[in-house]
């Protein structure tokens, strides 16, 4: 399984607009963060989790060529804005593209990107395939995805494993019935806000006590604000398996 950050940062980016903090000025390019999303290949099928408003950058900047599905975690617009710049890779394939959300996530879909769910011959708009989902495991192209339910303050959204990787953003809280779907990862994908406390994000302390219950190999910080701190700053006070990822980072899992 080979994975890419898209990006890292949460629904504002950084820099954030009209800031002028150290991390919003930085010259480290590690601390310049799109829209959170990862794109993954797995047995040469191409997997893209979120497609918020950065997608065409991120995939221009990341050479992406191919996407067979797309799995959303929630319907929020920095996970979201994106879904129209998909439409090259239904000309590209020739075929609708899948999307794997839950309830909620899918009204949001019919409602905004209504245009795209008519004859897959209408010229200039993508064409979807909404799929719906729930806590279940399901299978695409022979891969067995996995979701995982958190809560995003009071709002049900999606996490995913695939294989021995999970991937978490926008939690506050991971059910007990979830964590049980977690054990004997390899990567670990999660969101870490800031230092301080928020009401429907993890903040550091926090997602450093989720990972600690998890215990996987390695774990990698993502949905990072620019009150966190500087990327080198933070991560030097990381423990050893415990990484702050970045927009363009690459891992092989």
């Amino acid at each position: 399984m080979i994975l890419k950050f898209l990006g890292t940062g949460t629904s504002g980016g950084v820099p954030s607009l009209g800031c002028h903090c150290h991390v919003c000025q930085s010259k480290d390019t590690r601390d310049e963060r799109l829209r959170s999303s990862v794109w993954l290949q797995i047995d040469g099928t191409a997997l893209l989790i979120d497609a918020g408003p950065d997608f065409r950058t991120q995939a221009l900047h990341q050479h992406i060529s191919n996407i067979d599905a797309v799995l959303l975690t929630h319907f929020h617009k920095d996970h979201i804005a994106g879904l129209d710049d998909l439409k090259p890779f239904c000309f590209l394939n020739k075929k609708s593209l899948p999307l794997f959300a839950n309830d909620s996530t899918l009204d949001a879909i019919k409602n905004d990107f209504s245009y795209a769910l008519k004859d897959f011959s209408t010229q200039g708009v993508p064409h979807f395939s909404l799929q719906k989902i729930d806590e279940q495991q399901f299978i695409f192209n022979g891969i067995s995805i996995q979701p995982i339910p958190v809560l995003h303050y009071q709002l049900p959204i999606m996490g995913f494993r695939i294989k021995n990787m999970a991937y978490i953003t926008d939690a506050k809280i991971i059910p007990e019935t979830s964590y049980q779907l977690l054990h004997d990862l390899d990567v670990l994908i999660i969101n870490a806000l800031r230092i301080q406390p928020h009401f429907s994000h993890f903040s550091l302390a926090e997602a450093l006590n989720a990972i600690n219950i998890i215990q996987p190999k390695v774990a990698y910080l993502t949905h990072i604000g620019h009150q966190m701190g500087l990327y080198q700053t933070i991560e030097n006070q990381l423990p050893d398996s415990v990484h702050l990822a970045y927009d363009g980072l690459t891992i092989e899992i």
